[in-house]
């Protein structure tokens, strides 16, 4: 299992990495434009990544008050983006050193909505790298819409083949 957990912690991180260089070439007002999707930019949608990852984060680790991100800054794109990379490397570094009792542990919190809950860590962490992958895909619609030319392929798949090259 922590094979797995592994590679999908790094994939996350390759794959916020490489939208997130994209954002960043476009300008802000790219970054800010509203158009129909689940997040009505790329800046809300980024941010919204940023602020799953860290509450998850929080939840796992047991904190008593949970602290979201986009509720505490009004930040630039720059902030939500090394944000965003600094919480997904935490993940990375937190499952290369986690034991599967760790990975295995049940952790018990309540939702926003105040519902409790108990789910095995691997669980939770399953559910934050297809989150993450969801709404890169919501963030690439994004691009298509502001006619971006240049846009990062980010399926596991390439990062998959991608490793096995430099491995060879």
């Amino acid at each position: 299992m922590k094979e797995v957990m592994l590679e999908l912690a790094t994939y996350n991180f390759w794959a916020n990495k490489k939208i997130t260089d994209s954002i960043l070439l476009l300008s802000d007002e790219k970054q800010r434009q509203e158009l129909p999707s689940s997040f009505k930019s790329i800046f809300q949608t980024t941010f919204h990544i940023w602020d799953a990852e860290s509450i998850w984060w929080q939840r796992m680790k047991l904190s008593e008050r949970i602290i979201i991100p986009s509720e505490n800054q009004e930040g630039k794109m720059s902030d939500v983006v090394n944000g965003l990379l600094q919480q997904s490397q935490q993940w990375q570094d937190w499952v290369a050193t986690a034991s599967d009792i760790a990975l295995g542990h049940v952790v018990q919190y309540h939702n926003s909505k105040k519902e409790y809950f108990k789910q095995p860590v691997f669980q939770i962490l399953t559910h934050v790298f297809n989150h993450g992958t969801y709404h890169r895909g919501q963030l690439v619609n994004i691009f298509r819409q502001l006619r971006v030319e240049k846009i990062p392929q980010t399926d596991f798949i390439v990062f998959s083949r991608n490793r096995k090259k430099s491995v060879l």
